[in-house]
């Protein structure tokens, strides 16, 4: 069976090869793939992601993220538990931010 997943293609460590591919759908399958369900709060910093993707071309930085939302760096490792900035970079579609690990 096909999925979502499968109609997109990724790099090595997961990540979206094309970010203008994605969609709230695809993220939404990603997320699942990765084992978090997805609440207003992690599309906040999706959402903030993507918008500096936009403008600046890169995945913003978790000081960033936390300086710019209502997120604070609490809450960012509750709801990306594994590493905030690379996966809230992967759901958002983008690659791995610069900096991470």
């Amino acid at each position: 069976m096909t999925t979502l997943l499968d109609s997109v293609k990724f790099d090595a460590d997961g990540y979206l090869e094309d970010a203008n591919a994605w969609t709230p759908e695809l993220g939404k399958a990603i997320a699942e793939r990765e084992g978090i369900t997805l609440t207003d709060r992690h599309w906040t910093i999706i959402n903030y992601a993507r918008n500096e993707w936009k403008t600046k071309g890169e995945a913003p930085t978790l000081r960033n993220i936390t300086k710019n939302t209502d997120v604070d760096t609490r809450e960012l490792y509750t709801l990306f538990p594994s590493g905030p900035g690379k996966m809230a970079a992967k759901i958002a579609g983008l690659h791995k931010p610069t900096g991470c690990i």
